[in-house]
């Protein structure tokens, strides 16, 4: 890919524009430090898939299992 035809996209943390590239070992982060924040930010519960859940408040080990 040519740098004309280079697909630049925000970084999903701090906006920076970044060249989508299979090189970056972040995508779609542009650092380690992006890539991390949202990580904490998920286990922090401040990101979430809206939808109703299957199952409220159940850890795996009470569902029944079907083997």
């Amino acid at each position: 890919m040519n740098k004309a035809s280079a697909i630049t996209v925000p970084c999903p943390h701090c906006k920076t524009e970044l060249v989508w590239d299979s090189g970056n070992p972040f995508r779609p982060f542009c650092s380690d430090s992006c890539k991390n924040h949202d990580l904490i930010a998920w286990a922090n519960e401040e990101h979430n898939i809206p939808g109703d859940s299957l199952h409220d408040d159940v850890l795996s080990r009470d569902l029944e299992q079907d083997f």
